[in-house]
């Protein structure tokens, strides 16, 4: 099977390595110069609880020219409609597209590209860290949970799954993954936004009695948002599941605070607070955390990356 990942950051370094190391071709589709620079030339250094060095091809999207069996979309969101044009060429009908992002809204953007049939969608809790050009950080462990948005097309999602499972990345079928989703959005509406503005680790928020009240504001806004849209979400559940998320990341910056702080790039959080943001006034639904903690991160933005 000839996998591409398109979009070839922390994350998908990761499942790159660990699909290519379970026998399956693949290859890292990404338009960072250095990174692939790096890894044509010394292979994709990983380090963390087991250090190596793993051989792997990587291109730029468009000089891709081999129709591939299944492409894993792990590119930005705002990223996301470049992305799939410049890969229109490695499609065809037998081809399945499975979006792992973070954050809402980005299976209406695919099938603009991509036939309903060949979409599935997914969601994962594990992490990496891009340490420099081809070189990523790997601790703890994770999960995925995938669906075929088609549910006649589910046959060949349980296939897609169990090709993960065989690369050790503990994938799972849901019956419905868009609950699953929201809760990660979830967990990225209030651990990343928060420690971005705040500059702090997700234990330290969480260990603050103002950030726990911010932490379960943003929650209830969240379900308010996710239910009128239909979504099955519980905000006991959803709260249950942020909390324990926590305790598991405590001494982890979340990757907006990477990609803000850290690396001044800028952020998904028109995809994450901001979507809810968006849908709420859809359903005539206030959000008034989302509504500035939106603003606070583009403000942080144009300090940040945008100095007059």
């Amino acid at each position: 099977m000839l996998i591409y990942i398109a979009g070839s950051g922390a994350m998908g370094c990761r499942f790159g390595a660990q699909l290519h190391e379970a026998g399956q071709e693949v290859i890292l589709l990404d338009n960072w110069d250095d990174h692939i620079n790096t890894i044509k030339e010394n292979g994709l250094k990983i380090s963390g609880d087991d250090e190596r060095i793993v051989p792997m091809t990587i291109m730029k999207p468009q000089e891709a020219n081999r129709v591939g069996d299944l492409i894993i979309l792990f590119t930005k969101a705002m990223q996301l409609p470049a992305m799939l044009e410049s890969i229109q060429g490695i499609m065809d009908s037998h081809t399945k597209v499975l979006c792992l992002l973070n954050g809402l809204g980005h299976e209406e953007v695919i099938k603009q590209y991509v036939p309903e049939r060949s979409i599935i969608m997914g969601v994962t809790v594990w992490t990496a860290q891009l340490v420099g050009p081809g070189h990523v950080k790997l601790a703890s462990t994770g999960s995925i949970n995938i669906q075929s948005i088609d549910a006649n097309e589910a046959e060949m999602g349980h296939k897609v799954a169990e090709i993960l499972n065989e690369a050790k990345l503990n994938a799972i079928y849901d019956q419905d993954v868009i609950p699953s989703i929201w809760r990660k959005a979830c967990v990225n509406g209030t651990m990343n936004s928060l420690c971005a503005l705040l500059d702090c680790t997700i234990g330290q928020l969480f260990a603050t009695e103002p950030g726990l009240q911010l932490v379960h504001e943003i929650i209830h806004e969240f379900v308010q948002v996710g239910q009128a849209e239909g979504v099955k979400l519980d905000e006991e559940a959803v709260t249950d599941y942020v909390m324990k998320t926590s305790v598991t990341a405590a001494h982890h910056y979340p990757s907006m605070h990477q990609d803000l702080v850290q690396n001044h790039r800028y952020t998904e959080i028109d995809f994450i607070n901001g979507a809810v943001a968006r849908i709420g006034d859809k359903h005539d639904i206030e959000t008034p955390r989302c509504d500035v903690i939106t603003q606070l991160i583009h403000t942080k933005e144009k300090i940040l990356i945008e100095p007059k």
